[in-house]
């Protein structure tokens, strides 16, 4: 909602990318306070919000879903954010939501974050269709991959010092800002995401079907995404074995957006979204080699969506993204309501948010609640690896 921030934006090498009529700033943000951009923002500028959303949505020809990027540790974000998801349901509820939420670090310099994330994922969890967790030191933990291999010397043939994922120069501008890198990687990820309504293939994946094939259960709808290649490939014809490599590296821990293990957990289900000349057989190839080593539950072993678009990123010979909905996510939920609890038990910083009009402290007390229960579903689903179960109940599950 800032002002300064927003107009920092429109004065930048990107400026071109927004349409400046549709944009809504304030003097001042939320003060990293969930209630003020829930309530305060969200009440006053409800309707300017659906305004603007209803007048890009009557200038699609197919509306497929709509996105939703913000932060959870702040207030706008996490706030404002999940309120704008709420108003989307209502006002378009056939449409599906997907949101890419950036989850603090555990070393946040915002005090108040357990707070704010976890009243934003009660929200999250009761309004959106799917949900891409992006952790922030998940991400602090790629670039700085990156920029070893770029000054170690590693992987010289394949990776372009300055290049865009790097230093956010690639020819757009020349002087690098605190979280370009990092900025660029969420940027790839929706890039990938979006690639099949952008460009043609010859197994193009609608991104309603994202929803439809790997959420199983309303609920457990939060998706572990990794991408590879993490770097600007510099060299143009890529041999099978790195082919094959590509698809080995979306399964380890080095490439995900999130810090978490799936391969020590369950898959519910899994995509692969796959760009440049790829054929079907080497996506078949793949996936009968990789099948052995990833735990599928017992109900869904087939559990496999993938889609194929024809033109790779810019620099790049291939790309893949995958979207793997695993019990994984259980521990970093975990944390955040450990980390939430410290606080609450104190009933620390709690004034600034009960001073709120419409807030009240039943708030905390249900989005508690519903995290744990969140957690206790993934557990129980996670507790049945290994074990053969064609009868599991659906509906403890589904409420």
């Amino acid at each position: 909602m800032e002002e300064g921030v927003v107009n920092e934006i429109l004065q930048g090498p990107l400026r071109e990318v927004f349409d400046s009529t549709q944009l809504i700033t304030d003097v001042s943000g939320s003060g990293n306070n969930w209630a003020v951009g829930h309530w305060t923002y969200g009440s006053a500028y409800r309707e300017q919000i659906v305004e603007q959303v209803r007048r890009a949505a009557e200038h699609c020809d197919c509306l497929q879903c709509f996105f939703l990027i913000h932060s959870m540790g702040g207030g706008t974000g996490s706030g404002l954010g999940t309120y704008v998801l709420k108003l989307l349901e209502e006002e378009f509820p056939e449409v599906y939501r997907i949101v890419t939420s950036v989850y603090p670090s555990a070393e946040d310099d915002v005090i108040t974050s357990p707070y704010n994330s976890i009243l934003a994922m009660r929200e999250l969890t009761e309004h959106a269709d799917c949900v891409l967790p992006v952790e922030n030191q998940s991400l602090v933990d790629i670039v700085n991959k990156i920029r070893h291999m770029a000054h170690s010397g590693k992987g010289v043939s394949a990776i372009k010092k300055d290049c865009t994922v790097i230093s956010s120069q690639g020819g757009v501008s020349g002087v690098e800002k605190p979280f370009d890198a990092m900025n660029n990687i969420v940027a790839n990820l929706l890039l990938n995401i979006t690639s099949s309504a952008r460009f043609e293939g010859s197994l193009n994946m609608d991104l309603n079907e994202i929803t439809m094939n790997l959420v199983p259960f309303p609920r457990l709808h939060y998706l572990v995404s990794s991408l590879t290649p993490l770097y600007t490939l510099a060299d143009v014809s890529i041999p099978t074995r790195r082919l094959d490599q590509m698809f080995s590296d979306a399964f380890s821990k080095e490439h995900q957006l999130m810090r978490a293990d799936p391969k020590h957990s369950l898959y519910l289900a899994c995509a692969l979204m796959v760009r440049g000349n790829v054929q079907v057989s080497d996506l078949r190839r793949n996936i009968e080699r990789l099948r052995p080593t990833l735990p599928f539950v017992s109900w869904n072993q087939e559990g496999w969506k993938t889609g194929m678009c024809s033109v790779p990123p810019v620099g790049h010979t291939h790309a893949l993204l995958a979207l793997a909905n695993n019990t994984c996510v259980r521990p970093t939920f975990t944390d955040l309501r450990e980390r939430f609890s410290k606080l609450y038990r104190k009933k620390a910083h709690l004034h600034h948010y009960l001073q709120v009009e419409g807030m009240e402290q039943a708030c905390f007390t249900e989005a508690l609640s519903s995290l744990s229960s969140l957690i206790e579903e993934y557990s129980q689903l996670d507790a049945t690896k290994g074990i053969c179960m064609p009868d599991t109940s659906r509906l403890s599950i589904a409420t």
